[in-house]
Protein backbone atom coordinates (compact mmCIF):
# COMPACT_ATOMS: atom_id res chain seq x y z
CA UNK A 1 0.00 0.00 0.00
CA UNK A 2 3.38 2.35 0.78
CA UNK A 3 4.77 1.98 -2.36
CA UNK A 4 1.08 2.90 -4.63
CA UNK A 5 0.48 5.72 -1.93
CA UNK A 6 4.14 6.89 -2.85
CA UNK A 7 3.96 6.39 -6.62
CA UNK A 8 0.49 8.44 -6.61
CA UNK A 9 2.19 11.11 -4.15
CA UNK A 10 5.17 11.62 -6.70
CA UNK A 11 2.50 11.74 -9.73
CA UNK A 12 0.39 14.56 -7.90
CA UNK A 13 3.98 16.72 -7.28
CA UNK A 14 5.62 16.37 -10.45
CA UNK A 15 1.61 18.28 -11.64
CA UNK A 16 2.44 20.85 -9.01
CA UNK A 17 5.77 21.39 -10.67
CA UNK A 18 4.13 22.50 -13.99
CA UNK A 19 1.79 24.95 -11.64
CA UNK A 20 -1.13 22.40 -11.90
CA UNK A 21 -3.21 22.78 -8.75
CA UNK A 22 -3.83 19.24 -7.70
CA UNK A 23 -6.37 17.72 -5.07
CA UNK A 24 -7.25 14.06 -4.26
CA UNK A 25 -9.59 11.46 -5.59
CA UNK A 26 -10.82 8.49 -4.02
CA UNK A 27 -8.64 5.25 -4.43
CA UNK A 28 -9.02 3.94 -7.78
CA UNK A 29 -11.90 6.10 -8.42
CA UNK A 30 -12.22 9.39 -10.34
CA UNK A 31 -14.76 10.76 -7.62
CA UNK A 32 -13.29 14.00 -5.19
CA UNK A 33 -12.44 13.15 -1.80
CA UNK A 34 -13.06 16.23 -0.35
CA UNK A 35 -16.06 16.30 1.64
CA UNK A 36 -19.54 18.16 -0.14
CA UNK A 37 -21.42 21.27 0.31
CA UNK A 38 -24.33 19.05 1.83
CA UNK A 39 -21.86 17.91 4.33
CA UNK A 40 -19.86 20.40 5.26
CA UNK A 41 -19.77 21.04 9.00
CA UNK A 42 -17.90 25.04 8.48
CA UNK A 43 -14.85 23.98 10.29
CA UNK A 44 -11.16 23.56 9.69
CA UNK A 45 -10.55 24.71 5.68
CA UNK A 46 -14.04 25.68 5.33
CA UNK A 47 -15.08 28.08 8.09
CA UNK A 48 -15.40 30.85 6.29
CA UNK A 49 -17.93 29.26 3.89
CA UNK A 50 -17.41 25.76 2.26
CA UNK A 51 -14.39 24.93 -0.29
CA UNK A 52 -15.08 22.76 -2.90
CA UNK A 53 -12.16 20.75 -5.06
CA UNK A 54 -11.01 23.41 -7.23
CA UNK A 55 -10.84 26.13 -4.88
CA UNK A 56 -8.91 23.54 -2.34
CA UNK A 57 -6.81 22.46 -5.32
CA UNK A 58 -3.21 23.51 -4.87
CA UNK A 59 0.27 23.63 -5.61
CA UNK A 60 2.07 23.70 -2.24
CA UNK A 61 3.98 20.37 -2.11
CA UNK A 62 3.76 20.36 2.17
CA UNK A 63 -0.21 20.34 1.90
CA UNK A 64 -0.22 17.79 -0.60
CA UNK A 65 2.69 15.22 0.93
CA UNK A 66 -0.01 15.59 4.02
CA UNK A 67 -3.27 15.05 1.93
CA UNK A 68 -1.54 12.11 0.38
CA UNK A 69 -0.24 10.82 3.48
CA UNK A 70 -3.19 9.46 4.57
CA UNK A 71 -4.46 7.02 1.40
CA UNK A 72 -3.61 6.35 -1.91
CA UNK A 73 -5.69 8.75 -3.87
CA UNK A 74 -5.48 9.49 -7.25
CA UNK A 75 -5.00 13.06 -8.36
CA UNK A 76 -7.08 15.33 -9.83
CA UNK A 77 -5.64 18.34 -11.42
CA UNK A 78 -8.17 21.85 -11.70
CA UNK A 79 -7.75 22.95 -15.10
CA UNK A 80 -8.88 26.55 -14.51
CA UNK A 81 -6.95 27.25 -11.66
CA UNK A 82 -3.80 25.57 -13.31
CA UNK A 83 -4.58 27.68 -16.40
CA UNK A 84 -5.63 24.61 -18.92
CA UNK A 85 -8.03 23.55 -21.40
CA UNK A 86 -8.05 20.13 -21.60
CA UNK A 87 -9.50 18.70 -24.56
CA UNK A 88 -11.32 15.12 -23.45
CA UNK A 89 -11.97 12.29 -26.64
CA UNK A 90 -13.55 9.52 -25.32
CA UNK A 91 -14.77 5.99 -26.27
CA UNK A 92 -18.09 4.09 -26.94
CA UNK A 93 -18.35 2.89 -23.43
CA UNK A 94 -20.56 -0.26 -24.97
CA UNK A 95 -21.56 -1.47 -28.07
CA UNK A 96 -24.92 -0.23 -27.82
CA UNK A 97 -23.32 3.15 -27.02
CA UNK A 98 -23.59 4.88 -30.75
CA UNK A 99 -23.21 8.05 -32.38
CA UNK A 100 -26.36 10.08 -32.83
CA UNK A 101 -27.77 10.69 -35.76
CA UNK A 102 -26.13 14.03 -36.67
CA UNK A 103 -22.74 12.30 -35.91
CA UNK A 104 -23.73 8.75 -38.13
CA UNK A 105 -21.18 9.44 -41.06
CA UNK A 106 -18.43 7.81 -42.61
CA UNK A 107 -15.58 7.18 -40.23
CA UNK A 108 -17.30 8.37 -36.89
CA UNK A 109 -16.56 5.62 -34.42
CA UNK A 110 -15.03 7.57 -31.19
CA UNK A 111 -14.11 11.22 -30.09
CA UNK A 112 -11.39 10.87 -31.62
CA UNK A 113 -12.33 10.65 -35.51
CA UNK A 114 -15.14 13.32 -34.38
CA UNK A 115 -12.31 15.72 -33.10
CA UNK A 116 -10.51 15.29 -35.96
CA UNK A 117 -13.76 16.01 -38.52
CA UNK A 118 -14.37 19.56 -36.45
CA UNK A 119 -10.44 19.94 -37.36
CA UNK A 120 -10.95 19.12 -41.01
CA UNK A 121 -14.08 21.36 -41.21
CA UNK A 122 -12.28 24.24 -39.89
CA UNK A 123 -8.83 23.44 -42.15
CA UNK A 124 -6.97 23.06 -39.14
CA UNK A 125 -4.42 19.96 -38.50
CA UNK A 126 -5.51 18.16 -35.49
CA UNK A 127 -3.39 19.41 -32.86
CA UNK A 128 -2.05 16.36 -31.38
CA UNK A 129 1.58 18.21 -30.90
CA UNK A 130 1.02 19.20 -27.18
CA UNK A 131 1.00 17.57 -23.73
CA UNK A 132 -1.42 14.34 -23.46
CA UNK A 133 -2.12 11.24 -21.75
CA UNK A 134 -4.46 8.18 -22.21
CA UNK A 135 -7.10 7.69 -20.13
CA UNK A 136 -7.99 4.21 -18.52
CA UNK A 137 -10.64 3.43 -21.02
CA UNK A 138 -8.31 4.66 -24.29
CA UNK A 139 -9.16 7.66 -24.59
CA UNK A 140 -7.07 10.99 -25.23
CA UNK A 141 -6.61 13.56 -23.05
CA UNK A 142 -5.17 16.81 -24.72
CA UNK A 143 -3.73 19.40 -22.63
CA UNK A 144 -3.37 23.13 -23.88
CA UNK A 145 -2.76 26.18 -22.42
CA UNK A 146 -5.79 28.84 -21.38
CA UNK A 147 -6.34 32.29 -23.01
CA UNK A 148 -5.79 34.95 -20.11
CA UNK A 149 -8.28 37.59 -22.02
CA UNK A 150 -11.09 34.69 -22.37
CA UNK A 151 -12.53 32.66 -19.37
CA UNK A 152 -13.70 29.17 -20.44
CA UNK A 153 -15.57 26.37 -18.83
CA UNK A 154 -16.77 23.06 -19.76
CA UNK A 155 -18.33 21.54 -22.61
CA UNK A 156 -20.27 18.16 -22.37
CA UNK A 157 -20.27 16.46 -26.07
CA UNK A 158 -23.22 17.14 -28.17
CA UNK A 159 -25.06 19.46 -25.58
CA UNK A 160 -23.17 22.09 -25.88
CA UNK A 161 -19.37 21.27 -27.01
CA UNK A 162 -17.35 19.77 -29.95
CA UNK A 163 -19.53 16.80 -30.91
CA UNK A 164 -20.19 13.46 -29.54
CA UNK A 165 -17.60 12.37 -27.39
CA UNK A 166 -15.66 15.25 -26.99
CA UNK A 167 -15.43 17.28 -24.11
CA UNK A 168 -13.55 19.87 -22.87
CA UNK A 169 -12.46 21.07 -19.49
CA UNK A 170 -11.55 24.30 -17.98
CA UNK A 171 -12.87 26.56 -15.42
CA UNK A 172 -15.15 24.32 -13.16
CA UNK A 173 -13.71 21.07 -14.50
CA UNK A 174 -11.01 18.30 -13.59
CA UNK A 175 -8.83 15.85 -15.41
CA UNK A 176 -8.04 12.68 -13.58
CA UNK A 177 -3.37 12.93 -13.80
CA UNK A 178 -1.72 10.70 -15.15
CA UNK A 179 -0.51 7.75 -12.60
CA UNK A 180 -4.05 7.54 -11.41
CA UNK A 181 -5.56 4.01 -11.45
CA UNK A 182 -9.12 3.35 -11.91
CA UNK A 183 -10.94 -0.13 -12.13
CA UNK A 184 -10.61 -0.01 -15.98
CA UNK A 185 -6.73 0.15 -16.22
CA UNK A 186 -4.29 2.95 -15.51
CA UNK A 187 -3.94 6.79 -16.85
CA UNK A 188 -1.24 7.46 -18.87
CA UNK A 189 1.66 9.90 -20.23
CA UNK A 190 1.44 9.81 -23.74
CA UNK A 191 3.35 13.20 -24.55
CA UNK A 192 5.58 14.99 -22.00
CA UNK A 193 6.18 18.11 -23.80
CA UNK A 194 5.04 21.22 -22.33
CA UNK A 195 1.23 21.93 -22.86
CA UNK A 196 0.74 24.00 -26.59
CA UNK A 197 -1.32 26.92 -26.50
CA UNK A 198 -4.69 26.25 -27.11
CA UNK A 199 -5.33 27.05 -30.98
CA UNK A 200 -7.03 30.17 -31.35
CA UNK A 201 -9.82 28.78 -33.96
CA UNK A 202 -10.52 26.17 -31.21
CA UNK A 203 -10.98 28.52 -28.38
CA UNK A 204 -13.08 30.96 -30.50
CA UNK A 205 -15.18 28.18 -30.97
CA UNK A 206 -15.57 27.38 -26.72
CA UNK A 207 -16.15 30.52 -25.93
CA UNK A 208 -19.54 31.46 -24.09
CA UNK A 209 -22.01 32.65 -26.33
CA UNK A 210 -25.12 34.58 -25.49
CA UNK A 211 -28.02 32.83 -25.25
CA UNK A 212 -29.56 32.61 -28.68
CA UNK A 213 -33.05 33.63 -29.65
CA UNK A 214 -36.12 31.44 -29.70
CA UNK A 215 -35.88 29.17 -32.84
CA UNK A 216 -39.33 30.05 -34.80
CA UNK A 217 -40.67 26.53 -36.22
CA UNK A 218 -42.83 27.38 -39.09
CA UNK A 219 -46.52 27.21 -38.79
CA UNK A 220 -47.43 24.60 -41.04
CA UNK A 221 -45.68 21.85 -38.87
CA UNK A 222 -48.02 22.47 -36.28
CA UNK A 223 -50.73 19.81 -37.69
CA UNK A 224 -47.34 16.87 -38.11
CA UNK A 225 -47.39 14.39 -35.28
CA UNK A 226 -45.89 15.43 -32.02
CA UNK A 227 -42.41 13.41 -32.18
CA UNK A 228 -42.11 14.85 -35.91
CA UNK A 229 -42.50 18.08 -34.65
CA UNK A 230 -40.06 17.64 -31.74
CA UNK A 231 -37.31 16.55 -34.45
CA UNK A 232 -38.09 19.38 -36.01
CA UNK A 233 -37.81 21.70 -32.94
CA UNK A 234 -34.40 19.84 -31.88
CA UNK A 235 -33.00 19.88 -35.19
CA UNK A 236 -33.61 23.51 -35.59
CA UNK A 237 -31.87 24.67 -32.13
CA UNK A 238 -29.08 22.32 -33.16
CA UNK A 239 -28.39 24.54 -36.08
CA UNK A 240 -29.38 27.94 -34.30
CA UNK A 241 -26.56 26.64 -31.88
CA UNK A 242 -23.92 25.83 -34.20
CA UNK A 243 -20.99 27.77 -33.76
CA UNK A 244 -19.06 30.01 -36.00
CA UNK A 245 -16.65 27.57 -38.77
CA UNK A 246 -18.58 24.16 -37.72
CA UNK A 247 -21.91 25.00 -38.23
CA UNK A 248 -21.69 23.75 -41.72
CA UNK A 249 -21.61 19.99 -40.30
CA UNK A 250 -24.05 20.67 -38.08
CA UNK A 251 -26.49 21.42 -40.59
CA UNK A 252 -26.00 18.78 -42.68
CA UNK A 253 -26.02 16.43 -39.58
CA UNK A 254 -29.25 17.81 -38.91
CA UNK A 255 -30.54 18.30 -43.21
CA UNK A 256 -30.21 14.16 -42.82
CA UNK A 257 -32.10 13.76 -39.68
CA UNK A 258 -35.06 15.24 -41.30
CA UNK A 259 -34.41 14.26 -44.23
CA UNK A 260 -34.95 10.66 -42.93
CA UNK A 261 -38.26 11.81 -41.97
CA UNK A 262 -39.02 13.54 -45.47
CA UNK A 263 -38.15 9.90 -46.90
CA UNK A 264 -40.42 8.40 -44.29
CA UNK A 265 -43.51 10.24 -45.64
CA UNK A 266 -43.83 11.89 -42.10
CA UNK A 267 -42.66 15.05 -43.08
CA UNK A 268 -43.08 17.31 -46.60
CA UNK A 269 -39.52 18.44 -48.03
CA UNK A 270 -40.63 22.00 -48.12
CA UNK A 271 -41.91 21.86 -44.19
CA UNK A 272 -38.37 20.29 -43.25
CA UNK A 273 -36.25 22.77 -45.58
CA UNK A 274 -37.88 25.99 -44.79
CA UNK A 275 -36.90 25.08 -40.37
CA UNK A 276 -33.92 24.34 -41.81
CA UNK A 277 -33.19 27.78 -43.91
CA UNK A 278 -34.92 29.66 -40.54
CA UNK A 279 -32.63 27.96 -38.18
CA UNK A 280 -29.81 29.03 -40.10
CA UNK A 281 -30.06 32.33 -40.67
CA UNK A 282 -27.26 33.45 -38.81
CA UNK A 283 -24.80 31.40 -40.72
CA UNK A 284 -25.84 34.16 -43.60
CA UNK A 285 -26.07 36.86 -41.39
CA UNK A 286 -22.99 36.35 -39.27
CA UNK A 287 -19.28 36.70 -39.66
CA UNK A 288 -18.62 34.09 -41.47
CA UNK A 289 -18.41 33.39 -45.51
CA UNK A 290 -21.39 31.72 -45.97
CA UNK A 291 -24.15 32.59 -48.77
CA UNK A 292 -27.47 31.60 -49.09
CA UNK A 293 -26.61 29.07 -52.18
CA UNK A 294 -24.12 27.37 -49.87
CA UNK A 295 -26.66 26.98 -47.00
CA UNK A 296 -29.19 26.35 -49.32
CA UNK A 297 -27.29 23.38 -51.11
CA UNK A 298 -26.24 21.82 -47.31
CA UNK A 299 -29.81 21.73 -46.99
CA UNK A 300 -30.39 20.21 -49.83
CA UNK A 301 -27.64 18.20 -50.12
CA UNK A 302 -28.40 16.77 -46.49
CA UNK A 303 -32.37 16.16 -46.89
CA UNK A 304 -31.36 14.41 -50.17
CA UNK A 305 -28.84 12.11 -48.45
CA UNK A 306 -31.09 11.48 -45.38
CA UNK A 307 -34.05 10.57 -47.72
CA UNK A 308 -32.45 7.58 -48.79
CA UNK A 309 -32.37 6.36 -45.32
CA UNK A 310 -35.53 6.79 -44.04
CA UNK A 311 -36.42 6.58 -40.53
CA UNK A 312 -38.45 3.08 -39.88
CA UNK A 313 -40.68 3.95 -37.01
CA UNK A 314 -41.92 1.03 -34.13
CA UNK A 315 -44.73 -0.89 -35.46
CA UNK A 316 -44.19 0.24 -38.82
CA UNK A 317 -43.91 -3.08 -41.41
Amino acid sequence: MSAIRDRLLAAALRAAERGWHVFPLRPHTKKPALHGEKSCDHTGACRDGHQGWEQRATIDPDRIRRAWSTGPYNVGIATGPSGLVVVDLDLPKSPADVPPERWQLEGIQDGHDVFTAVCQDHGQAVPWDTYSTRSARGGSHLYFTAPDDVRLSITEGDTNGLGWKVDTRAHGGYVVAAGSVTPDGPYLLVDDQVPAAAPAWLVELLKPRPRPAPVVVPVSTRRLPGYVRAAIESESRRVADARSGGHTAVLFASSIALGQLVGARLLPHATAHAALSNAARHMILGDCDCSPSEVDRTISNGLEAGAKRPRRMRGAA
